[in-house]
């Protein structure tokens, strides 16, 4: 009796090896023709690279986290979710070539950004939740580079820079954006130093 229940127990464990065979068979199909039509797509599988027009990652929820895909200009951009799905992170191309990334709040008002125009000219941006910039500093294509300093409603009040020939200079603003005083020193070396009260009068040195 147990020479019979031996038997049967083998005989049970061939039918399920035989069932397992089946099984790989089948998946190893199945990924064989996945992999002829990647080829017919034109998708390079020899190297190990996928080829796809929009990639999707979600979380174990099924919440989109990040996507990577192009738009009707053929634009590349990656964006990234947060645990609701909004985004709050963005890397692309413009149109023009130039890059960007951008940081926002949850709501998608943009915080942070960094640009670079004309492969030369990076800019970098930092703003409050719903209104203008209140930071940016950036390099122009003549060469020379800019940071402003602006008041809650986005007005550049501070502008401190240099020109394409490295001469520095200081702009002090009103809040109607009129400037008040300016000290810069020439490609020559030579300071001024300019200063207008709300009455009009005007201190300059050195004088003249």
């Amino acid at each position: 009796m147990d020479s019979d229940s031996l038997e049967a127990r083998m005989a049970r464990l061939e039918r399920s090896c035989r069932r397992w065979q089946g099984l790989t068979f089948t998946a190893l199909a199945l990924a064989g023709l996945g992999l002829g039509a990647a080829a017919l797509r034109g998708e390079d599988v020899s190297s190990g690279t996928l080829v796809a027009s929009r990639l999707v990652l979600t979380d174990a929820r099924g919440q989109a986290r990040a996507t990577l895909d192009t738009d009707d200009q053929g634009n590349a951009g990656l964006v990234l979710r947060d645990g609701e799905g909004r985004p709050r992170a963005l890397l692309g191309v413009g149109e023009d070539g130039s890059p960007r990334l951008r940081f926002s709040t949850a709501e998608g008002q943009s915080l942070a950004e960094l640009m670079v125009y004309s492969d030369e000219a990076p800019r970098l941006t930092l703003s409050k939740p719903g209104g203008g910039e209140l930071f940016a500093v950036g390099l122009q294509v003549d060469g020379s580079s800019r940071l402003e300093l602006s008041d809650a409603d986005g007005r550049p009040r501070a502008i401190l820079g240099a020109d394409e020939h490295g001469s520095p200079g200081l702009v002090l603003r009103d809040r109607k954006g009129l400037p008040r005083v300016a000290l810069r020193v020439s490609p020559s070396d030579g300071a001024s130093l300019v200063v207008e009260g709300q009455d009009g009068a005007v201190f300059r040195a050195p004088g003249g």
